[in-house]
């Protein structure tokens, strides 16, 4: 994310970050309600947490700044909930898609980026990153099968929406996946007037 944010603040684009949950103020204390608590959360109340957060984030933070001409980059939006809480969790397709219609009010990334890696891959980097002292959360600390679940949800969209959902191979260096990522970036800006992009993980 800060790579891209720098190498399209060098190309003179106005550029807004963000991340779901915890994009607003609100969000942040969500965010820290949520992941960082130590008791069992119900599946419902996960849904519905996210949906708040984005809510708060889509009319406070990142419609207005769309309506100011402005090039929004977010780490995850519905698709998260869609793979996580709907594939994941097991919510149905309709109740999923109706929770994230609401909280959306139909606002829909016109890029997404989806950056993708073998699970077993993904939780080794987790446990890594851990070690050098990331703070895991309670989504860290699914099962593979949880995850094998969402990711393959998220390659469900993928084939569904080829236009807009794009995989990138994660298993590589930096330097190519940043190539990639700033390509297909660049590509979609010279051509779109307005963009709303966001960034995916498989874990």
């Amino acid at each position: 994310m800060r790579m891209l944010v720098g190498e399209l603040r060098h190309k003179e684009y106005d550029v807004l970050t963000t991340r779901e949950p915890g994009g607003t103020p609100l969000g942040r204390r969500l965010r820290s309600a949520f992941l960082e608590t130590e008791e069992s959360v119900d599946p419902l109340a996960e849904l519905l947490l996210f949906a708040a957060d984005r809510a708060q984030h889509v009319n406070f933070l990142i419609k207005p700044a769309i309506k100011e001409g402005k090039i929004v980059l977010s780490d995850r939006f519905a698709d998260a909930t869609y793979a996580y809480q709907g594939a994941g969790r097991g919510f149905p397709k309709k109740t999923v898609n109706e929770v994230i219609s609401l909280a959306t009010g139909g606002l829909k990334p016109d890029l997404t980026l989806f950056f993708d890696l073998p699970v077993e891959v993904s939780l080794s980097r987790a446990n890594l990153s851990e070690e050098n002292d990331r703070k895991n959360n309670r989504m860290d600390s699914e099962t593979t099968e949880f995850y094998e679940k969402v990711r393959d949800s998220y390659m469900e969209i993928a084939e569904n929406e080829p236009d807009r959902f794009k995989i990138i191979d994660a298993n590589r260096s930096i330097e190519r996946i940043q190539a990639d990522v700033v390509s297909i970036v660049t590509k979609f800006l010279e051509s779109e007037s307005q963009s709303f992009v966001r960034v995916e993980e498989n874990v």
